[in-house]
């Protein structure tokens, strides 16, 4: 059994974790892999893996180097009248876009998960587990209503950043809202 507590010595314990759930994370996916295995792989107590980061996702966020914390943006996202959910999201998925330390990674991660399989999947379990079917069970929506409302929005994201097409390149925030906001609100009302 590991012992609780640090190690003696000089600590290099959280650079550990993270690169022994990097390395599970990709092996296993976000789904397969549990805060006792990080652990074990690190050499370390589960508890010092909670000292350090908390949560899987929040281990999983650092180690990946996501470049938003899920809890923050369901924080952000879901406070308000329900018929203004989808401004709401809209203009908080432009804000993240826009910041190019959040944009740049987004783009690395987009680009990864539509190239490798396993990149994918370890993806599509993280934002699934901790931020879709949150919405959708907050909302009270089925999960296939908002998976076809962020589908709208990566494609504005990619529309918009990767390919940068005209004049969806250029258009204001606002325009994109006042466009892309009573799409999202449709599939949020069902309608």
């Amino acid at each position: 059994m590991t012992q609780a507590g640090r190690r003696p010595g000089t600590s290099e314990t959280r650079e550990e974790i993270l690169s022994a759930a990097r390395r599970l994370f990709g092996e296993r996916g976000y789904d397969g892999t549990t805060i006792r295995a990080m652990a074990a792989e690190a050499g370390v107590n589960p508890a010092l893996v909670h000292h350090f980061f908390g949560t899987k996702e929040q281990v999983f966020v650092a180690a990946l180097d996501f470049p938003f914390n899920p809890a923050e943006a369901f924080q952000r996202i879901m406070p308000g009248p329900r018929h203004e959910f989808g401004q709401r999201v809209v203009h908080y998925f432009l804000t993240v876009w826009n910041n190019p330390q959040t944009r740049e990674p987004l783009l690395a991660l987009i680009r990864s998960a539509t190239t490798n399989e396993q990149a994918a999947t370890t993806f599509r379990q993280f934002v699934g587990a901790t931020l879709l079917g949150r919405v959708a069970d907050a909302l009270r929506i089925p999960r296939l209503e908002l998976n076809a409302a962020m589908a709208q929005m990566v494609g504005v994201a990619l529309l918009r950043y990767v390919i940068k097409i005209e004049p969806l390149a250029s258009a204001s925030d606002d325009e994109i809202v006042q466009l892309v906001a009573p799409i999202i609100q449709r599939y949020i009302d069902g309608g």
